[in-house]
């Protein structure tokens, strides 16, 4: 474990505050959640992703789906990526999500590039070709994205459409 030289006291209802900088390079939102774990005589508190927790289930969908249309289908959380089926799998599996990413998960986007550009996933790194965009939404929630990457030629509405209903088929794992 690291230490960053930050001493906080416990209020009287039990609360601390995280540091600003902390929140900032973790990029920890107001209003997000935070899982809480014990480690002996440590606390440690990790940012909560709802589609982590269904990340075996976004592996089985994508693969499966990969098989029909045959595109790069990419799966994030509001930070990385955490489901990838296709030949970008080892480029793109577990890294971070660049701004406008997440940006048009925040803003609950659905879109589809049908010329050929380049564009950008996750930091630092750019691809040439069409893909299309699906926020996934729990409850009101943007909790992630469904992202179709074709290299070659245009994603067709029907392809589209499968990213929309992925991602309501991953948005449905979290009914009770």
């Amino acid at each position: 474990m690291k230490t960053t030289g930050v001493i906080r006291r416990i209020d009287e209802l039990g609360r601390i505050v995280i540091p600003k900088e902390i929140r900032k390079n973790l990029r920890i939102k107001n209003g997000e959640s935070l899982e809480v774990f014990v480690e002996g005589d440590s606390i440690v508190l990790k940012k909560y992703s709802q589609l982590e927790n269904i990340e075996s289930v976004s592996v089985d969908y994508v693969e499966a789906f990969n098989q029909i249309i045959k595109h790069n289908i990419i799966v994030t959380d509001r930070d990385k990526v955490i489901a990838v089926a296709g030949p970008l799998k080892k480029k793109y599996l577990g890294k971070e999500i660049n701004e406008f990413t997440e940006r048009s998960i925040d803003r609950r986007d659905s879109f589809s590039e049908k010329q050929k550009k380049m564009f950008s996933v996750i930091k630092d790194e750019e691809d040439n070709g069409y893909y299309t965009f699906t926020s996934i939404v729990d409850n009101g929630d943007a909790i992630g994205s469904v992202i179709i990457i074709s290299t070659d030629t245009p994603i067709t509405d029907v392809e589209d459409k499968m990213g929309i209903i992925l991602s309501k088929l991953l948005s449905k794992q979290f009914i009770d």
